[in-house]
């Protein structure tokens, strides 16, 4: 008799529990009865649109297609002031050292200091081998009215100059990717590595691997202002109206294609027909003349 009673007392409190799951999980559960959304750190397609919508103006003349790069670009690279690991400083930067504080353990790489000084501003030499001063930032200004793409303030008239020019002729050169920070620059660079060492490359050999198409911080023309990647981060670039315009043109404002097909073995970096520099229009007009790279240029000097 006492086990009967037990046994009803247990089933009871089986049905009691049962019942208990049931409510909570109609409670969790949305209006439409599916699994409740679980919160988490990334942003949602929709909140990702509700803040996209709040700062309009990203050059919604032409719009971007989103490809699966290697490189990250941050848009917001010039805002410099939310930074906290760069100085906003518009001052020339110290170049009295002659060490960089900042970690270079990538093997093979021992950069000397990039002339800051040298006699036209716009012929500086920042590559694999010279690197910029520590904390420098250029004072920068916008490469096209609208873009919210900086350039060093002493070029981007000109790329607005060629901008128009091109827009006369019905070519848009859309201002991708102008200055970067160091900071994004180590990112994407030691994310590169990352990538050659999952492949099954050690260390060494995956740095001088990822440094032919992503340069070291501090040693990238981004860096310091002078450059800007037009259109595309695609080889196929080199296919298209944008890309004949600025090789019959972009001498004529002073720019050149810095890493050419036929340079490789000098620039030590990949053909990029996106990559375009200042110069300025005198040694441009030199440079295609004889058919030579900025290194080889400036060893002539």
């Amino acid at each position: 008799m006492k086990e009967k009673k037990r046994n009803k007392l247990t089933g009871m409190l089986i049905v009691l529990i049962s019942a208990v799951i049931v409510v909570t999980g109609i409670a969790l559960s949305d209006k439409d009865g599916d699994a409740p959304v679980k919160k988490s750190g990334f942003i949602t397609t929709e909140k990702r649109k509700e803040t996209e919508s709040a700062s309009p103006g990203r050059f919604e003349e032409v719009s971007r297609i989103e490809q699966n790069i290697e490189i990250t670009i941050d848009y917001n690279d010039e805002t410099e002031a939310t930074e906290k690991d760069e100085t906003t400083t518009t001052k020339k930067a110290d170049t009295s050292t002659t060490t960089k504080e900042y970690e270079y353990a990538y093997a093979g790489f021992n950069p000397g200091l990039a002339d800051m000084d040298v006699a036209e501003w716009n012929l500086i030499l920042v590559n694999r081998d010279y690197i910029l001063p520590d904390g420098y930032v250029p004072k920068m200004s916008e490469a096209v009215k609208g873009s919210g793409v900086n350039l060093d303030e002493r070029v981007a008239p000109h790329y607005q100059q060629m901008y128009d020019a091109a827009k006369a002729d019905g070519i848009t050169l859309v201002p991708l990717s102008g200055y970067r920070r160091v900071s994004r620059q180590k990112t994407n660079f030691e994310n590169k590595i990352q990538s050659y060492i999952e492949q099954g490359y050690g260390r060494a050999e995956a740095t001088q691997l990822a440094a032919q198409i992503i340069l070291p911080p501090g040693t990238s023309e981004h860096n310091a202002g002078l450059a800007m990647d037009i259109c595309s981060l695609d080889v196929s670039f080199e296919n298209t109206e944008e890309f004949k315009w600025l090789c019959e043109n972009a001498e004529d404002f002073g720019f050149i294609l810095r890493y050419p097909k036929d340079k490789m073995e000098v620039t030590k970096i990949t053909y990029e027909p996106w990559h375009w520099r200042y110069v300025g229009v005198g040694h441009a007009r030199i440079m295609n003349e004889k058919g030579i790279c900025l290194e080889e240029y400036l060893a002539m000097q």
